[in-house]
């Protein structure tokens, strides 16, 4: 199963989510993640709802025990991870679960998402 993990600001656009799945790749994922209190935002929801994918909300502590790949300052501050979208597509792509490359990073930089390969985890929105 492969997982789009998302990071992003509280102004994020639906547009600016949708072009960091097309950056990443994620078109073929079967379902998108992110942190748990992010996962009821206004535009990631739209996100959802275009693109017909099932969301995991991922818990805070489980965020912060993935190993990432990417290092962000701001998310290392606000989150304690370094990357939002790789831990939020590590949890959702379940145990054994890798990423596939590094987040990419929408061009407005309000959104990143992350690819991750694994058997899944059964809990969706």
């Amino acid at each position: 199963m492969i997982i789009a993990g998302f990071g992003f600001r509280s102004e994020v656009s639906e547009e600016a989510l949708m072009e960091a799945l097309e950056l990443a790749g994620g078109l073929r994922a079967q379902k998108i993640a992110t942190a748990g209190d992010k996962a009821v935002a206004t535009a990631f929801v739209a996100l959802a709802e275009r693109v017909g994918l099932p969301v995991v909300a991922v818990p805070q502590a489980a965020l912060q025990a993935q190993a990432v790949e990417t290092q962000s300052r701001a998310s290392l501050k606000e989150r304690g991870v370094g990357s939002v979208a790789e831990a939020a597509a590590l949890y959702a792509a379940g145990e054994g679960g890798r990423l596939m490359a590094p987040r990419v990073v929408s061009s407005d930089r309000s959104a990143t998402c992350a690819l991750a390969e694994g058997p899944g985890r059964g809990e969706s929105l």
